[in-house]
């Protein structure tokens, strides 16, 4: 059962829906756990009561994808998510594994087959599930060959501990590697107005039925001064620059699943009003030419 939205407040139904792997449908605007930890992604957020509030708020917008990882905190994200939201009833909690954390804003990628199973197992605990709907490898280590990577990945999925398999930072060629072992349903790589390197990677995700999540979908740049075409437009559809740039990625893409972040409610209820923006052809269009020509100047 889908939990409903919370009567008077904004709603990402509007987003449209995404079918991860094929059978496991979310709406398309979800939720990023990674500020909800402390500076540095490091340690408990500054004010655990607001961290919890804004976890409790994100069903009531309809958000029913959140997108956390065993390494923010370390471990802090995953078990304030269990607090505030067990037992996920018509949520999808989809989390990471394959970064070591070694102080704040440090993130070291290991591969190794053993440490990749403690990271699933430990989620697992943590989350309090029996099976993990998407996993995603946070970065592909660079202490083992990648095969050897995605064979861990692909028993596990066997056994059942994994529903899904997602990707993250990784190129075409990386995705058809890994397909060779596993369905890839989901990449997240970076991507925005701002940020176009992955181009080519959504590009494929749409051919291929994969559902593509932008990390820092909130970034950009220098386009919220007030003679840019960010700024008139929010202003013109009555929303944040914020609100419009998570509209021009849902316009952009149908696999998009963008999963802006946030450790408080009013700024939750502000990313989630990006789902009710309908930006005309000429708005999404000026945007984009805006954003490309940000990306070519740097």
């Amino acid at each position: 059962m889908r939990r409903g939205t919370t009567h008077g407040t904004t709603s990402v139904t509007a987003s449209g829906t995404f079918a991860i792997g094929g059978d496991l449908t979310v709406n398309r605007l979800g939720f990023g756990a990674m500020r909800i930890t402390g500076s540095g992604i490091w340690g408990d957020p500054p004010d655990r009561g607001k961290a919890l509030a804004t976890l409790r708020a994100v069903p009531g917008h309809g958000i029913d994808l959140i997108d956390t990882a065993d390494s923010y905190g370390p471990f802090v994200s995953e078990e304030l998510i269990r607090e505030a939201l067990h037992p996920y009833d018509g949520l999808v909690i989809a989390t990471k594994g394959g970064l070591t954390r070694h102080g704040p804003d440090i993130w070291r990628p290991v591969g190794n087959p053993d440490y990749l199973r403690q990271c699933v197992l430990m989620s697992l605990r943590r989350l309090g599930v029996e099976r993990i709907d998407l996993w995603q490898l946070h970065r592909i280590g660079p202490d083992c060959p990648r095969e050897a990577q995605f064979a861990a990945i692909a028993r596990m999925r066997e056994e059942g501990l994994i529903r899904h398999v997602g990707l993250s930072e990784v190129s075409v060629e990386e995705i058809e590697a890994a397909q060779r072992f596993f369905p890839v349903a989901t990449v997240q790589n970076r991507y925005n107005l701002v940020d176009r390197t992955s181009e080519a990677v959504l590009a494929h995700c749409e051919a291929d039925g994969i559902g593509f999540i932008p990390w820092a979908p909130l970034d950009k740049g220098a386009l919220a001064g007030p003679a840019s075409a960010l700024s008139t437009i929010a202003g013109s559809h009555g929303v944040g620059a914020g609100a419009v740039a998570l509209a021009w990625l849902l316009r952009r893409s149908p696999v998009m699943l963008p999963i802006p972040g946030t450790g408080d409610p009013d700024h939750l209820a502000q990313n989630a009003a990006g789902a009710e923006v309908r930006l005309s052809a000429d708005e999404f269009e000026a945007l984009d030419r805006e954003g490309r020509a940000a990306w070519n100047a740097r």
